[in-house]
């Protein structure tokens, strides 16, 4: 996500102040299953509760929900980009009779009870089916646990593990599927898929989760197809809300053409000079050697870019006018009336598969402020300006901490958001500064193996978000406010 906005200081000093207060707030909604989805406008109607996402307006029946947590700060509910990170997806519900039993034993005064689990191990060596039931069902609710703390690499460690002892059983090979899903790992999960729909042909969290990849990669004609028929098999308030997203899609690109790279799949308006994709791509696949260089890492599947009308932006993404480029999952830049890529569409481009990268880097667990600066920083942005206010709004006492930017900022006014991108760049302009784009991966690694983001700042920098906060208004002090 990419803003226009360029405020004058003055301006932008008096609206910091009121920066605190004006941030959107959000409820949790915790399911039975465990699950929690972060949302806003959270309304109890009769025998149904109706939330606001980033998908559209969703309900769902009280029956399944154990609890509401009112008043947390929101942020873009479910991190800055991604398809597979801002979809409201909940795990497939697994058919095993004794999960609930077993589950109670794995987990344990909050903590994965191991020795359970090694005991149901050594009774499955006789070989029977129960038996490995059982302890594959163990694992599963292992792997849930991990999932709903964060942990998503060694939830798919347990979730294999349940598959090792149940191969052919369906609920488990949706397990490992939907674990590569929420990483981002689309073709991987695909893979898991078929052999699911082998087996269990008519399953609606086949088509369910095949149509999450599916869009992931950019086919959209195959994500519909895999969303109706998962409703054809069982009405669901997910799929239809991500039904209706990409069928605004499917019918906006109806008649656009297409283009590939080594890295991206490109899709434009008819209207456009086929000079300028072929020039996108140039220009993408330039960027996205310096990234890869830069943090160490290689997205795995092919970058879907689609090239719009101005109109067309913002019928189809709906996001707020101060917001010039989006990445949800997909790169989504408005390009009319250019006929090659010039400094400002080159910016965006990088900034935006910056998303991309750091996206895949972390299964889709970097905070906005991370994603927002780092994406700054790769484009070329430095503080400048802006320093000298936001050194001032911290010595008065006046600066939003950044585990309040660690959410959505898409609710935010036109010059709250503004700040939040001064501040967000400060912060890693200092972090690269002092210790390197080293210190970056290492982060963005941690906060990938399950770390939180400050956890992985302690662990890298020796600092928590109060003392990088303190060292990055030194820094500014220091280097711009002579």
């Amino acid at each position: 996500m990419r803003s226009r906005l360029n405020i004058p200081a003055i301006a932008f000093f008096l609206a910091i102040s009121l920066a605190s207060s004006c941030l959107a707030r959000a409820d949790k909604i915790v399911l039975k299953n465990g699950r929690k989805i972060i949302a806003s406008n959270v309304v109890e109607e009769g025998d149904r509760v109706r939330y606001e996402t980033s998908a559209g307006q969703l309900t769902l029946p009280k029956s399944i929900i154990d609890h509401i947590e009112k008043g947390e700060f929101a942020g873009e509910m479910n991190g800055a980009a991604g398809a597979a990170e801002a979809m409201e997806m909940s795990a497939p519900a697994i058919s095993a009779g004794s999960y609930d039993q077993i589950a109670h034993g794995v987990v344990r005064n909050g903590r994965i009870d191991r020795s359970f689990i090694t005991q149901l191990e050594n009774e499955a060596r006789d070989g029977s089916g129960e038996a490995n039931n059982r302890v594959a069902v163990a694992h599963h609710a292992a792997a849930q646990f991990e999932l709903q703390h964060g942990d998503t690499g060694h939830a798919l460690v347990d979730e294999r593990a349940a598959l090792h002892y149940q191969p052919d059983q369906p609920d488990f090979l949706l397990g490992v599927a939907f674990l590569h899903l929420r990483r981002s790992e689309f073709k991987k999960a695909l893979d898991y898929l078929d052999r699911a729909r082998s087996l269990a042909p008519e399953n609606p969290d086949v088509s369910k989760l095949a149509g999450w990849c599916y869009f992931g990669l950019s086919k959209i004609d195959a994500a519909v197809a895999e969303w109706k028929h998962s409703l054809a098999l069982r009405p669901d308030p997910e799929v239809r809300a991500a039904l209706d997203k990409a069928s605004r899609d499917k019918a906006e690109e109806a008649n656009y053409k297409e283009n590939e790279s080594a890295h991206f799949n490109l899709r434009y308006n008819g209207t456009a000079e086929p000079a300028l994709a072929r020039d996108v791509l140039h220009t993408l696949e330039a960027h996205f050697s310096r990234i890869e260089s830069e943090l160490n890492f290689t997205p795995p599947d092919s970058i879907g870019v689609i090239l719009y009308t101005r109109q067309a932006f913002a019928d189809i993404t709906r996001v707020p006018g101060w917001v010039s480029a989006l990445n949800d999952g997909r790169i989504r830049v408005p390009v009319q009336g250019l006929t090659a890529v010039n400094s400002d569409l080159s910016r965006a481009l990088k900034h935006e598969l910056t998303h991309s990268f750091v996206l895949q880097k972390t299964r889709g667990r970097a905070p906005t402020w991370l994603q927002e600066g780092l994406a700054q920083w790769m484009e070329g942005k430095r503080s400048g300006q802006s320093a000298f206010a936001l050194a001032k709004v911290y010595a008065d006492g006046h600066a939003v901490p950044l585990g309040d930017l660690e959410g959505s900022w898409m609710a935010l006014p036109g010059d709250m958001a503004s700040y939040a991108y001064a501040w967000a760049l400060a912060n890693i302009e200092y972090i690269v500064q002092t210790g390197g784009m080293q210190d970056v991966e290492r982060i963005l690694d941690r906060i990938s193996a399950g770390s939180s983001t400050e956890q992985a700042l302690r662990e890298t920098l020796h600092s928590d978000y109060h003392d990088l906060m303190d060292s990055t208004a030194a820094y500014l002090r220091k280097n711009y406010t002579h």
